[in-house]
């Protein structure tokens, strides 16, 4: 496994609010694990939301001696987001707070991915850019239910709505799913400061034409920030080897 991930503030907010870990070594009972997550929240409360919010996360996988990676990875979330609502409790400057979160790990040719809210996980290989996960929003509902079109979602005036978030509510629901890896595909986790800023095929074009994977996600926030970069912007690139 090979892996880099960079954050970045991007051109519009004065602080980072997202949070990106990864680990090509085993953490805990999974050979390796890669997780983005997107802070929301006033004063300091999504930067807090989203590093608690993995730390947390990353703290009870560690813990868990369970061999079945769903259980493991589920588990994890649903403690994680009841910590980080007792947080909100403690301080009214976290009212509010939440997370999206998105996770992978790589084991025996599978990945196992966990998301909530509108970070993504796309694939990627010479054919295609595919994204993996559904995003948790209020536009792709409305892509759902035929009221606008997949191109029209990028630049719905409420595309940054999300429906689903860690630290919402007690009963958290995640996507949580395994699929088969194919030799060859380039695993790419990204904020919506990425996804909203650069369209699908320019993403797969930088990822394919840098090998470098440090380069690759420079070139990624680069072009971001050269679009506006009205968000922050976190990106990783995992390739198995």
């Amino acid at each position: 496994m090979i892996s880099y991930g960079r954050t970045d503030v991007g051109s519009k907010r004065q602080m980072n609010q997202d949070y990106v870990y990864y680990s090509d070594k085993p953490v805990g009972n999974l050979p390796n694990l890669y997780i983005v997550a997107d802070g929301m929240g006033g004063h300091k409360a999504g930067d807090v939301a989203s590093r608690y919010t993995v730390t947390q996360f990353v703290s009870h996988i560690k813990e868990n001696n369970g061999r079945n990676p769903i259980s493991i990875i589920d588990d994890a979330i649903l403690k994680a987001n009841e910590e980080l609502i007792e947080l909100a409790n403690t301080n009214e400057d976290f009212d509010g707070m939440g997370t999206t979160l998105v996770v992978c790990s790589y084991i025996d040719k599978s990945l196992f991915i966990a998301n909530i809210g509108d970070s993504r996980l796309y694939l990627i290989n010479k054919e295609k850019i595919k994204q993996i996960t559904r995003d948790h929003s209020y536009v792709e509902e409305m892509v759902s239910n035929g009221e606008i079109s997949r191109s029209n979602a990028r630049l719905h005036e409420k595309k940054n709505i999300i429906t689903r978030a860690v630290g919402a509510s007690m009963d958290v629901i995640s996507d949580i799913f395994e699929i088969s890896y194919h030799h060859g595909d380039i695993i790419l986790m990204c904020t919506d400061g990425l996804s909203n800023m650069v369209d699908d095929e320019t993403i797969k074009d930088i990822v394919l034409n840098h090998q470098d994977l440090e380069l690759a996600t420079k070139k990624l926030v680069d072009e971001a920030n050269k679009n506006g970069g009205k968000d922050n912007i976190s990106v990783l690139i995992v390739r198995p080897e």
